[in-house]
């Protein structure tokens, strides 16, 4: 059966920041993304949009009344993906929620106005791949359930926190974590001692404004990324590069102790 003009209306307004959170729900689109969401019972799927070919080869044990098959016309009405993906899933959102443990004795980030939802989902990938619990978002941040940022992630927002605070209210909760800034003027990473059981808050700035004022206050210090001798080239690195040099950096320091 053809998906109605509401069940297409209602799929696309959820591409939308306002309806999302409105309904409290988001898309998360593909083959391997909708999988792991389903083996997740942490995340309530509520609706999944498939083709013949992806219900026949995963669709045992689902509830049927929430399978709705689809064609790839179909597919291409209501995906937010410029190529769709087999599978498209309606998913309710779920709470945040720290662990005060965790953040008190290891690496966490706080991405200060990140506008890029390809930079957020790559930095949600980072903190995954290198074992880092959580990624603070300012309220300037762009959303984390913006398709884009879910598509980018590959998964990793299953397994990643995101909570969203103002950094001083991060300080206020937590007054014993170190907080340091990403900065081209700052300290070298590499020259940075780790203090292993004690946390440590790393904070990346807006793509073209760097680190807030209110950040700024925060911060204990400084650390950049040195460029190699003798190279001359670009100033300044994306900022999910950048976060991903500084959490391998800074991950290996917490390891060792140095």
């Amino acid at each position: 059966m053809s998906l109605s003009r509401n069940q297409i209306k209602w799929i696309t307004s959820l591409q939308i920041k306002k309806f999302r959170q409105k309904y409290h729900k988001f898309l998360a689109e593909g083959d391997k993304i909708v999988r792991e969401l389903l083996e997740n019972p942490e995340w309530n799927t509520t609706e999944l949009y498939a083709l013949d070919t992806w219900i026949r080869d995963y669709g045992a044990g689902l509830a049927p009344e929430t399978v709705f098959p689809v064609t790839e016309d179909e597919l291409k009405r209501i995906s937010a993906m410029q190529t769709p993906n087999q599978v498209l899933a309606v998913v309710d959102k779920r709470e945040t929620c720290e662990d005060h443990v965790v953040i008190e004795k290891d690496l966490s980030i706080y991405l200060d106005g990140i506008q890029d939802p390809g930079n957020l989902g790559a930095i949600l990938r980072i903190a995954d791949g290198f074992g880092i619990r959580h990624v603070f978002l300012s309220p300037e941040t762009v959303e984390a359930y913006n398709p884009k940022v879910i598509q980018a992630s590959m998964g990793a927002f299953l397994r990643v926190e995101f909570p969203v605070l103002e950094i001083r209210e991060f300080r206020k909760h937590h007054p014993e974590v170190r907080i340091f800034g990403a900065d081209l003027e700052g300290l070298d990473v590499f020259d940075h001692k780790a203090t292993p059981g004690i946390g440590m808050l790393l904070v990346i700035g807006n793509e073209g404004n760097g680190l807030s004022e209110p950040a700024r206050a925060m911060l204990e210090g400084r650390l950049t990324i040195p460029p190699a001798a003798g190279a001359a080239g670009t100033e300044s690195l994306n900022a999910a590069v950048a976060a991903g040099v500084l959490c391998a950096v800074l991950r290996r320091a917490y390891t060792r102790g140095t």
